[in-house]
């Protein structure tokens, strides 16, 4: 009989059980097999995972210190009605480092300010003060009311390794709370044309417009940096940022609470980084150290005996890689410091020994009590003759003649009425001024409740001040 295929068969539940069986067996068996690999699998990620909320809770806790700034600055028209000068505004980054509300955060962000106000991570906004600026590492402290702050630990910048873990911390382009991974890419960064004094922390952690001034910090939530500026074509993030190293930043900080100013050794002598050619046409197995360019009439350098052509390597034993280097050094010592230089000379090595002076006072950094005081005290400046060094150091001819800024009281008339230090004063009330004698003439004259209208000038440019007590 031929087989219909229609026709259903019965059921053989004896083949179905035994086909049930083997399909238990065979998950049985990849089961027995894949939980030890899953458990393997769990076992390896649970560092990584354990990490990762770590580095979330450093984060939470560290932004607790982080400070939104917004400043507003006057711009100068001289064409229009003093009363009705349009006003720029601006924003930056900052950390909390004492928690009696001292700010670190950078020149560039508040050095110019004529208004400050700080927001918290509250949300709570703040007027701030400024307490001193040094635009030569370009670090300023502001200060805020209150009292038990949330505050960022000190790191060291010293010990920090290339290729170390960082996280910047701020408010780019406004976005508050912004938070970047990154490594230390690499440290002693010079010649950026940045600031005067350069020593910066390279890394790849995303720092943007508005990150400015505020902190790098390490994985153990410790500061070790100030963010600072980027390396951009685009003016965006390109994968290179500079910050200041705390340990530079800190002693800036310490000086511009405890004196208002910064203080720093002098040696006075030009300088030129060492090339390959000039290492080897004076005598140098490598190119490293600081040629010596020339030598001030009267200065620590003099009296130690330095002359042009000496290829200083070491200071005080540290090594100089560069002009950058030994300028760090020498500005780091105390005024009165004595210091031991090894040097090459007509290729034959020697030691001299400098006591260093202070460095001459300049722009942001002149003692009040050396300088004239201003017209009256209320209006919050001080003056000195230009010297031909301080016009090479400010941007003038070397020539020129005149009275210098030297003194501007943050939060004074004059600081708010748009005066900085380094600024000429070519007229006092339309009067010219040339001389010492002319502005103590001029002062007599000056009344602080009809004000002083001041004509100043830059390397720049000149424009019109007007100057009234409050």
């Amino acid at each position: 009989m031929q087989n219909n295929p229609l026709v259903h068969r019965k059921p053989d539940f004896q083949s179905y059980q035994l086909k049930l069986l083997a399909l238990l067996g065979g998950l049985l068996i990849l089961l027995m097999t894949t939980v030890p690999a899953w458990s393997e699998s769990k076992q390896f990620m649970d560092p990584f995972i354990q990490a990762s909320k770590a580095r979330a809770e450093l984060v939470q806790s560290a932004q607790k210190s982080v400070v939104h700034i917004k400043v507003e600055r006057k711009l100068v028209n001289v064409m229009g009605p003093f009363q009705n000068q349009p006003r720029q505004e601006g924003s930056g980054s900052g950390a909390i480092v004492r928690s009696d509300g001292y700010i670190l955060t950078n020149h560039h962000v508040v050095g110019e300010a004529d208004k400050i106000t700080v927001q918290l991570y509250d949300g709570q906004e703040l007027k701030a003060r400024l307490i001193g600026t040094d635009p030569a590492t370009d670090i300023s402290v502001i200060k805020i009311e209150g009292k038990d702050m949330p505050i960022l630990q000190m790191g060291d910048s010293d010990n920090i390794l290339v290729g170390e873990s960082v996280i910047a911390i701020g408010n780019p382009f406004g976005l508050s709370r912004t938070v970047t991974f990154g490594i230390v890419s690499a440290k002693g960064r010079t010649g950026m044309g940045i600031a005067e004094y350069e020593d910066f922390i390279q890394t790849d952690a995303a720092i943007n417009p508005g990150n400015s001034g505020g902190p790098l910090v390490d994985l153990e939530g410790k500061i070790v940096g100030v963010n600072t500026a980027i390396f951009s074509r685009s003016g965006g993030y390109q994968g290179i940022g500079f910050a200041v190293p705390i340990n530079m930043a800190l002693r800036v900080m310490t000086e511009l609470i405890e004196n208002g100013q910064v203080s720093r050794g002098w040696l006075g002598v030009g300088i030129q980084d060492m090339t390959p050619e000039l290492a080897k046409a004076f005598g140098l197995d490598q190119a490293k150290g600081s040629l010596v360019t020339g030598v001030m009439p009267g200065t620590p350098a003099e009296k130690a005996g330095l002359q042009k052509g000496d290829a200083i390597l070491r200071l005080n034993g540290s090594t100089i890689e560069n002009s950058n280097g030994l300028r760090n050094l020498i500005a780091e010592a105390r005024a009165d410091a004595k210091v031991d230089l090894d040097l090459v000379r007509n290729k034959v090595p020697m030691t001299l020994s400098a006591r260093l002076d202070e460095r001459p006072k300049q722009s942001g950094q002149a003692d009040a009590n050396s300088a004239t005081k201003s017209p009256s005290p209320e209006l919050g400046f001080a003056v000195q003759e230009l010297t031909p060094e301080m016009a090479q150091r400010l941007g003038y001819e070397t020539t020129q003649s005149g009275i210098v800024i030297t003194v501007v009281k943050p939060d004074s008339p004059a600081f708010n009425g748009g005066l900085r230090a380094g600024m000429m004063i070519v007229e006092m009330n339309r009067q010219s001024i040339n001389s010492m004698a002319d502005f103590q003439r001029g002062a007599r004259d000056i009344s602080t409740e009809d004000g002083v209208l001041l004509l100043v000038s830059t390397p720049q440019g000149s424009r019109y001040l007007f100057l009234q007590a409050d």
